[in-house]
């Protein structure tokens, strides 16, 4: 069970973090436009280049996406009690696993038993 000063800090760790990826998705979203076909502006291995630049800065945006809802998610389960608690046996998660990742929502046994398959 978590004692109140580590529900706060947790909180405020995911809070924090929430707000640097809505920082970087801001940053992100000119390097996500389109990308001119215009082959008299740019030469053909430019426009690849940035069409590269583009395809792997929208993957890095749709990964801030997914860790924003992980975020909210954990967010919501704090303001509903239940944070904390493995969602597949119910067991307290350590302390520990959620410094390093704040929105975990399984204990170390049931993510290392679903990544056995």
């Amino acid at each position: 069970m978590l004692s109140d000063a580590e529900l706060e800090h947790l909180e405020q760790r995911l809070l924090q973090i929430r707000q640097e990826l809505l920082s970087l998705q801001e940053i992100g979203e000119d390097a996500t436009r389109i990308v001119e076909l215009d082959q008299t502006s740019v030469g053909r291995l430019s426009r690849m280049d940035a069409l590269q630049g583009q395809a792997m800065s929208q993957e890095r945006a749709r990964r801030r996406q997914l860790e924003l809802q992980r975020i909210t998610a954990a967010l919501r389960r704090i303001d509903t009690g239940e944070y904390g608690d493995c969602q597949d046996c119910g067991e307290p998660i350590a302390v520990r696993r959620l410094e390093m990742d704040p929105a975990a929502t399984l204990c170390i046994h049931c993510a290392a038993a679903r990544e056995r398959g």
